[in-house]
């Protein structure tokens, strides 16, 4: 039992860290019908950006502020920089092939993961970089009832997760930024008719979508501590196939997705093998591509005559 609930704890860490880059995702292919190759880059580098704050204000061995304030300020900075990011991809990889065949911008996409990549590699080098978080969170602080044994630094990584997306939700629902991304998912002529500014929308959800991937990198790296330049590649996957599972274009959905791939890879690691994990999770994509394309909360597209 007690073994059985570390791997809950395990999946639910994994899947809310997937779900966030799932997301980011949902978003951009809701809008735009567009797969981000380069969204799982963006997220390495956040990651980055939150390893630069720490050694900047003296972690991980001699912290120059508390460490609440530190970590405060390594997620900020990681949101803002991935913010940016994606902004500044959406404007000059993506704009520009607006109105061109869907293979164009699918092309871009990968020329950008493979430029943030070199980019990553020239800047900070091949090797791994550490947030050693335990030199300065004590990791016997959390929850520990019986079989339950959750980390400080797991419950701030999950309670920080859910409470992104409960955010997004309530600004897609009920915000006119959120009225406006609904219209411009829906149909984009017809939006841009009624007064909508179109390209201030697909920005704000570049923006949004590379926020939520910034602080999966900083969650990662607090969680698993190691950082370094192709971390991006193999999570934007997994964060694509959560994406495509929960069904792309659709917010509960990625969430779903997140949750069920962290939780499937969590109990194949612990019950049968890391060797393992990657070929379940591909697996499922494989699965769900065959039996239900649209995804498990995702509709299928109308097809107009």
């Amino acid at each position: 039992m007690d073994f059985f609930v570390q791997q809950l704890v395990n999946g639910l860490t994994l899947g809310s860290v997937y779900a966030l880059i799932a997301l980011g995702y949902s978003m951009v292919y809701g809008i735009l019908k567009l797969l981000n190759f380069a969204h799982g880059d963006v997220y390495m580098m956040g990651a980055f950006a939150g390893y630069g704050v720490l050694i900047a204000l003296g972690g991980p061995y001699d912290l120059t502020l508390p460490v609440v304030a530190v970590i405060a300020l390594m997620f900020l900075a990681a949101m803002l920089a991935s913010g940016a990011l994606g902004v500044v991809i959406e404007r000059f990889a993506y704009r520009p092939l607006r109105n061109a065949p869907r293979i164009a911008p699918l092309i871009s996409a990968l020329g950008v993961a493979f430029f943030l990549q070199s980019s990553a590699l020239l800047l900070f080098g091949a090797d791994f970089r550490s947030y050693d978080t335990y030199e300065y969170v004590d990791l016997a602080q959390g929850i520990h009832v019986g079989p339950l044994n959750i980390s400080v630094v797991r419950l701030l990584v999950i309670g920080t997760s859910f409470a992104l997306m409960i955010a997004l939700t309530l600004l897609v629902s009920r915000t006119r930024l959120g009225k406006a991304m609904r219209a411009t998912a829906f149909d984009r002529e017809a939006a841009a008719m009624q007064g909508i500014d179109v390209d201030r929308v697909i920005m704000a959800t570049f923006f949004i979508g590379s926020v939520l991937a910034g602080a999966a990198g900083v969650m990662v790296g607090l969680v698993f501590y190691k950082v370094y330049f192709l971390m991006g590649f193999l999570a934007g996957l997994k964060g694509f196939t959560a994406a495509v599972v929960g069904g792309i274009g659709s917010i509960p959905g990625a969430m779903l997705g997140g949750l069920a791939i962290g939780f499937g890879e969590a109990f194949i690691t612990g019950y049968v093998s890391s060797t393992f994990q990657d070929f379940f999770v591909f697996a499922i994509l494989i699965v769900i591509l065959l039996v239900r394309p649209s995804g498990l909360l995702g509709r299928a597209d109308i097809q107009k005559v």
